[in-house]
């Protein structure tokens, strides 16, 4: 792919206002840290919004030009407008990548993409992980070692109620005896979906190289380059064709197509 891939970075943008222990880690958002570090790659337009934006930011008109969307938030989901949420919904499904970080399970975009509650075992503790690569032929983890190891964040614990994953690429063990499925991929419509489990607003994560890389390789995988979009409804036919209804009156030919 040739051009810049257009990313949109949202953030709900209120742990970082609201509690000077997050603002400390990071002063300019989780979206400003995200916004830096992928700039660095220097292959993307990006994009930040926080959700007290109108229409938290998420315009028709940048959802139309937003190649893959990634998403964070945590206390505030039922905030979010449920129009919004469709908006966001129907670009997926018409191939717009989307990423869900961290307490992005509980939100309203991802439960509706799923179809499922998305609910998790947690708790904070201050907790080693280890992030286990289980398909280390899957393009997210082209260049990520074997093993990703955090030595503090939130544990989340099975069962995570999701569908079953198209794909599992990370599958997580924390120091407390959970495993989580820590990296999930979904296909939804035309959209590429992946679910990246840490980052936890209390530890600086997003800043770990490591884990960029591993959201760099999913804006990559998820953009939609090259989709054929296929013709939906009532066609034409190819080629030239006996019409059945020739000769029937519009009252046949309504008949016969309700009985389909």
């Amino acid at each position: 792919m040739n051009k810049k891939i257009n990313v949109t970075i949202w953030n709900e943008f209120y742990h970082e206002r609201t509690r000077e222990s997050v603002k400390k880690i990071y002063p300019d958002g989780i979206h400003g840290a995200l916004r830096d570090k992928l700039s660095e790659f220097g292959e993307y337009n990006l994009t930040v919004l926080t959700q007290d934006m109108e229409e938290h930011g998420l315009t028709d008109e940048v959802l139309a030009n937003t190649d893959v969307l990634i998403w964070w938030g945590h206390a505030k989901h039922h905030e979010v407008a449920d129009s919004v949420v469709e908006k966001v919904k129907a670009r997926v499904l018409d191939g717009m990548g989307f990423i869900a970080l961290h307490s992005a399970h509980a939100s309203k975009i991802f439960k509706s993409l799923m179809g499922t509650s998305c609910r998790v075992k947690w708790r904070e503790n201050d907790e080693k992980e280890r992030l286990w690569v289980i398909e280390p032929s899957h393009p997210i983890v082209k260049n990520v070692p074997e093993y990703i190891e955090i030595e503090e964040e939130e544990t989340y614990g099975e069962r995570f109620e999701i569908p079953t994953p198209d794909e599992l690429i990370f599958v997580s063990w924390f120091k407390g005896g959970e495993v989580f499925r820590s990296g999930c991929t979904f296909k939804r419509g035309l959209g590429k979906i992946f679910y990246f489990r840490p980052g936890h607003e209390e530890y600086p994560i997003y800043y770990r190289d490591d884990i960029i890389r591993v959201i760099k390789n999913a804006i990559d995988w998820a953009c939609p380059d090259g989709i054929t979009k296929p013709t939906l409804g009532h066609v034409e036919p190819l080629e030239v064709v006996k019409d059945k209804f020739e000769g029937k009156s519009m009252e046949e030919r309504t008949h016969a197509n309700l009985g389909k």
